[in-house]
């Protein structure tokens, strides 16, 4: 890739895309362009059309989504079953016609089986059930991948799909309601220290497992396989290692400061007990983590008290 190629980042304000956005512009690349969701709408294929027959990009890194926390997903399947499928078929569709010259699509670890054995494989893809509360979101990054490996497959267009674990980090979306485990858990850590709040009650058993990469890890994947990569079957890009939610819970209180009672409602539900991915082709390649989870939470912590 050239410093002066041409690259779209989709979503270049979400969480991810932003990310990326810097990561390019750290290693001298020049010539980035984006659209807000204002001056580009993803779901109407027109516009998307017109903007790359206009733009030419020469590689496409598709970060944009409708993302939400285990409510959000419960909640509005139909949603984002549609939106995302709409997103990801204009998107991938006008780079292919464009003859686009790679293209990354970023999925989710929500695309493997509920009941897929631990660590999970890249090979575990559709061998079983996927969990309910967040089905229709996976449907569609399935299907956003099998659209791209198809399209290598068929017609040698190249692809590449990076399926990043629990995500977190700068720009991360903190909204009380629809926001994903750690922002949310940023959030009341970090209003019941500084309110000397007595207890947080906190969702479901904290049982469950997770595992959680800083955003910029992903954006570090996202730069090397693009660059040093060809291959569209899907990579697992993962921490490593995973801790309960409990636990994360623990380690972000004491972060940020707050001392009072941790409870759980144990009348909401947990989603999946354990997703904990093998990344070992990746790390294989050549890409490996570089920010641990305490400096994550540590660093996530002073960026959301800087947005007050």
């Amino acid at each position: 890739m050239n410093k002066d190629a041409k690259i779209y980042v989709a979503g270049h304000r979400g969480m991810v895309g932003s990310a990326v956005v810097r990561k390019f512009e750290r290693e001298g690349y020049t010539n980035i362009i984006s659209r807000t969701r204002a001056q580009l709408d993803l779901c109407n294929q027109a516009a998307v059309k017109d903007f790359f027959t206009t733009e030419l990009p020469d590689y496409v890194i598709l970060a944009s989504a409708k993302v939400g926390g285990i409510k959000a997903n419960s909640d509005c399947k139909a949603e984002f079953l549609l939106e995302n499928l709409q997103i990801q078929n204009n998107v991938i569709q006008q780079s292919y016609l464009h003859k686009v010259k790679k293209l990354c699509f970023l999925g989710s670890s929500c695309i493997y089986p509920a009941q897929a054995p631990q660590p999970i494989k890249e090979d575990n893809l559709l061998t079983g059930s996927l969990e309910p509360t967040n089905e229709g979101y996976a449907l569609a990054k399935i299907a956003g991948y099998k659209l791209c490996l198809y399209l290598s497959e068929q017609y040698g267009f190249n692809t590449i799909s990076l399926m990043p674990c629990n995500l977190y980090g700068t720009n991360d979306n903190y909204h009380p309601e629809h926001s994903h485990v750690f922002p949310a858990f940023i959030r009341r850590f970090v209003d019941a220290s500084e309110n000397r709040i007595a207890k947080v009650t906190l969702w479901g058993s904290g049982a469950p497992l997770r595992e959680f990469l800083h955003v910029d890890d992903v954006a570090n994947a996202v730069y090397f396989f693009m660059r040093e990569h060809n291959d569209p079957h899907v990579m697992n890009i993962g921490y490593g290692s995973d801790i309960t939610i409990k636990q994360l819970a623990e380690k972000i209180a004491r972060s940020a400061g707050y001392n009072g009672e941790i409870a759980w409602d144990r009348s909401k539900a947990d989603g999946m007990y354990r997703k904990l991915m093998d990344s070992s082709r990746a790390t294989e390649l050549g890409w490996k983590p570089q920010i641990t989870l305490e400096q994550g939470i540590k660093r996530t912590i002073e960026e959301f008290r800087s947005l007050d």
